[in-house]
């Protein structure tokens, strides 16, 4: 048996190895979460529980990683079907143009599109169905991009990277993070509408003193695309009914959630596309992305399975009480909250939650704080209203792209707006007693 020191000099040379080389891209997640700690436990004499460990490890992540394979696919295919396409022409004709309507619309549209858990997607149709409104008037592209990003951030549900990441990391049911959550979002959310209002009433001040511009309210009627064949708008009615169903589902927690993915992904894909080899073209089609977090999952399993069988993460975290004074203890959830979002530029998603969110549980843990409430104060922040302006994350570099904007500009812009949605979001956490001060 190993020294607790030893393991703790060992459990925080792999973490650190391990963001190194994530953050420096030498290696991909998916493989730095596999071989960092095997190679850590092989150093320390600790290699022949490594295949136990493991399996351990994916065996607590599997249901995490099967909800998210099947949340992909569901999403892909009503999205296919065309769910949203109704939704994205009715916002459109109804924000008209007036940029307090325009601006309350992009972040409208956003936090519709981004009901999949994906920031590239709901960039991907928000920015360009939005983008000509803005031109026309001479609007701040910023604002669109901001607006986008405030929504799509605050936006985290039970199947989104953030919360999947600390479930799966905390080895906590995600109904039991998101839950308590939802009041906190709906604060979030309102200050997200209120906000985009704000910048459009300024942009409609600035546009008027302008004096080639004349704004009026005439309504925008422009199609956002052609007829798809992959629609079935006869449907539409029934896909978003089984698409509220399991929403009601995912946030009760009601049901296993990935049993209700599984179960709605085969029935939305034998309602809206009964032939066999259509099915399996809806499934290659949005395999890849699904595959790919599935794998990153699996090999946080590997990871944890490692880092907790060795008792490294304990180790570490006994460590680490020692340096925390006695009277901030009841106060780290706090401090996770308020630099989540500012964090989000030096963390990416997997290095924060796999490798520092569960040291930090295992301290908070020595003072009486659980670890639920440590990975909700993580949601306040970390790659939630951070990753829009982060520049470890593509979405990022997509939502700039796609508002024609400079990268730098949209993170000067977007980013104090971010910030104050986790400030407030805090404070809403805090009244409700989900975090401690």
């Amino acid at each position: 048996m190993l020294a607790p020191t030893v393991l703790a000099l060992g459990a925080l040379a792999i973490v650190g190895v391990m963001l190194a080389v994530i953050l420096t891209n030498r290696l991909s997640p998916l493989a730095a979460m596999i071989l960092i700690p095997v190679a850590g436990a092989l150093l320390l004499g600790q290699g022949a529980g490594v295949p136990g460990w493991i399996i351990a490890g994916v065996t607590k992540i599997a249901p995490v990683a099967g909800m998210f394979v099947f949340a992909i696919l569901f999403f892909g295919v009503v999205s296919d079907a065309g769910l949203l396409a109704p939704l994205v022409n009715g916002v459109l004709k109804l924000v008209g143009r007036r940029p307090s309507r325009i601006t309350v619309g992009t972040s409208l549209l956003a936090l519709l599109i981004h009901l999949d858990g994906s920031g590239a997607v709901c960039f991907l149709i928000t920015v360009p169905a939005m983008l000509p409104l803005y031109d026309q008037l001479g609007m701040d592209r910023r604002i669109l991009a901001c607006c986008a990003s405030l929504a799509a951030g605050v936006n985290f549900l039970p199947w989104t990277g953030p919360t999947l990441r600390a479930s799966a990391a905390l080895h906590i049911p995600t109904a039991q993070i998101f839950a308590p959550m939802l009041p906190v979002q709906i604060v979030g959310l309102i200050f997200v509408f209120g906000a985009a209002w704000w910048m459009g009433r300024r942009e409609e001040k600035r546009l008027a003193a302008l004096p080639t511009i004349t704004p009026d309210i005439e309504p925008f009627t422009a199609d956002l695309q052609a007829p798809d064949p992959l629609h079935r708008p006869r449907l539409f009615w029934l896909n978003l009914a089984i698409t509220l169903a399991v929403i009601a589902l995912m946030v009760t927690g009601k049901a296993e959630p990935a049993v209700v993915f599984m179960v709605a992904t085969a029935l939305v894909l034998a309602i809206n596309y009964p032939r066999a080899e259509d099915q399996r073209a809806r499934i290659e089609a949005h395999a890849r992305p699904a595959m790919m977090m599935a794998g990153i999952l699996f090999a946080a399993g590997a990871f944890t399975g490692i880092m907790n069988g060795a008792g490294l993460i304990h180790a570490l975290a006994q460590s680490s009480v020692a340096l925390v004074p006695p009277g901030m203890g009841g106060r780290i959830p706090l401090l996770v909250a308020l630099t989540g979002m500012p964090l989000s530029m030096l963390f990416d998603p997997d290095s924060f939650y796999f490798g520092v969110l569960p040291v930090v549980a295992q301290v908070a843990g020595h003072f009486g704080v659980a670890p639920v409430q440590v990975a909700q104060a993580a949601l306040l922040g970390m790659h939630t209203v951070g990753f829009p302006v982060s520049p470890l994350t593509p979405a990022t570099f997509l939502v700039a792209g796609l508002s024609r904007i400079e990268l730098g500009a949209h993170q000067r812009f977007a980013f104090p707006w971010l910030f104050a949605a986790t400030l407030v979001m805090t404070l809403a956490a805090l009244a409700l007693g989900l975090i401690g001060l």
